[in-house]
């Protein structure tokens, strides 16, 4: 029997993508998020973004998740980036105050084309 993986994820030159395929990044989903994050830190990957182009409603644990991202590659030397949050979204991480922490980019190849900046 197959699970649908709530974050699949897909490798392009040394930098794993994952996509979230749920609308919503909330306290159901945020775990399984860390989870994956932890499996990759612990794998050895360094850079890591996150398509959230399907996402609408991302909440405080869901930021939480992203943030948590973050500090586990940044720890090992990478990083976590996002792209394709929908204005909504970005409403959010700028209230929070982290737009210069969460750096979200408009499209897969800007978010690429990030880590050889």
């Amino acid at each position: 029997m197959e699970t649908k993986m709530p974050f699949p994820s897909q490798e392009s030159n040394g930098i794993i993508i994952l996509k979230a395929e749920n609308e919503r990044l909330d306290s159901n989903i945020a775990p399984e998020l860390k989870t994956q994050i932890l499996v990759l830190a612990e794998e050895g990957h360094d850079k890591v973004l996150l398509d959230l182009s399907r996402v609408v409603y991302v909440d405080s644990s869901g930021l939480g998740a992203i943030l948590f991202g973050i500090r586990q590659f940044r720890d090992r030397g990478g990083a976590l980036r996002i792209f394709g949050a929908k204005e909504r979204v970005q409403h959010l991480i700028k209230i929070a105050k982290l737009e210069e922490v969460v750096l979200n980019y408009a499209s897969e190849a800007d978010a690429i084309n990030s880590f050889s900046e």
